[in-house]
């Protein structure tokens, strides 16, 4: 691992995030990779609560990930009632000869980076599928906490 950064996600990256959420490796999580195309293509309209990064290695494009207000997304696994308190994040290496070398590790830091420069105070939060022990150990490494009652990990704000 050299040179981690994040850019927003441009009209260019599409092609490059159709391959990624097609492997076998990503679609193993998230399932459909229309769904999650269709959300990117319309981050300017229908999904402008989503802040889409591609994440860089060196300049070089390694994966995706995405930050967002839960107040702006209230969907079922949650309950929140106000902005700016609570977030979530999703992220993917599309490299699969990446995978296990700490760079989820290091694309949840600069993700939790991001939302505090946001929202200082702000509460994150993660739902991982139960087998994705990879991405429940990136968690962990980030001071993330499961909450065996909500089912989510939890990185407390810090007030």
């Amino acid at each position: 691992m050299n040179n981690l950064s994040l850019r927003s996600v441009e009209d260019s990256d599409v092609a490059q995030l159709e391959i990624w959420l097609s492997n076998e490796h990503v679609l193993k999580w998230y399932h459909d990779a229309d769904e999650w195309l269709n959300e990117i293509k319309q981050r300017h309209g229908a999904f402008n609560f989503l802040n889409h990064f591609i994440v860089l290695n060196n300049n070089k494009p390694i994966g995706f990930c995405q930050f967002y207000d839960c107040n702006d997304a209230q969907e079922d696994w949650y309950t929140v009632s106000s902005p700016g308190k609570v977030f979530s994040i999703d992220y993917l290496i599309g490299e699969e000869p990446l995978l296990g070398r700490g760079y989820g590790k290091e694309i949840v830091k600069l993700l939790v980076s991001k939302i505090q420069e946001l929202s200082y105070n702000a509460e994150i939060i993660v739902q991982p599928e139960t087998d994705n022990k990879a991405s429940f150990g990136v968690l962990a490494a980030n001071q993330f906490v499961f909450d065996n009652d909500k089912g989510y990990f939890i990185l407390k704000n810090k007030e």
